[in-house]
């Protein structure tokens, strides 16, 4: 699924989204930043089995803001990803043609290749999108990263679950799901949740 500009910048349709999803279902009682990445993900996604399927830590969510805030490198595991995220800076290695011959070469994923790249220009304390690639995860896992968050959120039937039941046991902050469903989408959501907490944005 590929992320337009347009699905995370219209602004009057993503207002409406929000009014609608507060008809249908009250989440005030969630903490503020839990709550701001749910409906974010749900207003993006239409799906609200979300609404479980999501594991936020609030004092993780917090870290993350102040890391964004702050200026931290912003690393995304794919270039479905990066597009995505249309008013901050992004970083996305796997976008390089040095990431498919350092996949070749190493017997590797393009998105594993990309992050390993990445480590270059994302010291501790950076924040990860990764919405694309288990392997993106996995990668980040291998290596002594120290990330403020790592909002990982592959989808996919094969190795996707699997890979975050290890991000959320490796004891990295992170912010998952529980199950296969996830993507771009629901990353790049995620993280403008996050971005608009970050500058002292209300949500839509």
């Amino acid at each position: 699924m590929v992320v337009s500009a347009d699905m995370v910048v219209d602004d009057s349709a993503l207002a409406e989204s929000y009014r609608v999803l507060r008809s249908r279902l009250d989440l005030s009682e969630l903490p503020p930043l839990t709550r701001a990445v749910t409906e974010a993900v749900l207003c993006a996604t239409g799906d609200f089995d979300f609404v479980t399927d999501l594991m936020c830590d609030e004092a993780v969510l917090a870290a993350g803001v102040r890391a964004i805030a702050a200026g931290v490198p912003v690393l995304a595991d794919a270039p479905m990803v990066a597009a995505g995220i249309t008013d901050c800076p992004v970083i996305c290695k796997a976008a390089e043609s040095l990431a498919v011959r350092l996949a070749r070469t190493t017997g590797i994923t393009v998105p594993a290749a990309g992050v390993r790249l990445g480590f270059g220009v994302a010291g501790p304390g950076s924040v990860w999108v990764v919405g694309d690639a288990p392997d993106a995860l996995r990668e980040i896992l291998r290596r002594v990263t120290e990330p403020a968050l790592v909002i990982g959120v592959p989808a996919g039937l094969s190795g996707a679950a699997e890979a975050k039941d290890e991000l959320r046991a490796s004891g990295v902050p992170a912010l998952t799901t529980l199950s296969e469903k996830g993507g771009p989408v629901v990353a790049v959501a995620a993280f403008h949740a996050l971005l608009r907490a970050a500058r002292g944005e209300p949500a839509p």
